[in-house]
């Protein structure tokens, strides 16, 4: 599997967790948008099929953003991006939560998911100090 290049690497374990994030989330919405693409009877399109782009799309914003907090020279810059970090990971959360209420056997793996952004929230909030 292969990860989104950021341009630069980091060793941190928030890094490592937030990658680890993304391809999980790509994995389980691949899965899930397969389940919803159908059209209902009446020809309208799920509309939860578009939590699974958010889910992608909150998870691959959260590397670059660790890196743009990590890089800052100022404190003031980085805990900007510390905030927005913390921001993408409630709104990945919360998006995970709306998931579970599909009609889906894909839904079974955002428990896992949601597991992982716990273990993430706790690595966030040592990070954070650490800023």
């Amino acid at each position: 599997m292969s990860y989104p290049s950021f341009g630069k690497n980091s060793e941190s374990a928030v890094y490592a967790k937030a990658l680890d994030i993304f391809s999980l989330a790509r994995n389980i919405s691949s899965y899930l948008s397969h389940d919803l693409a159908h059209l209902h009877k009446n020809g309208a399109e799920d509309p939860n099929i578009y939590f699974t782009g958010d889910i992608v799309q909150q998870s691959v914003s959260l590397g670059p953003e660790i890196l743009k907090a990590e890089s800052q020279p100022f404190s003031e810059e980085k805990h900007k991006y510390a905030a927005s970090v913390m921001r993408l990971s409630n709104l990945l959360y919360k998006n995970c939560e709306r998931l579970e209420r599909v009609n889906s056997n894909g839904k079974d793996f955002l428990p896992l998911l949601r597991k992982e952004l716990k273990k993430f929230r706790k690595l966030q909030h040592t990070w954070r100090l650490t800023l």
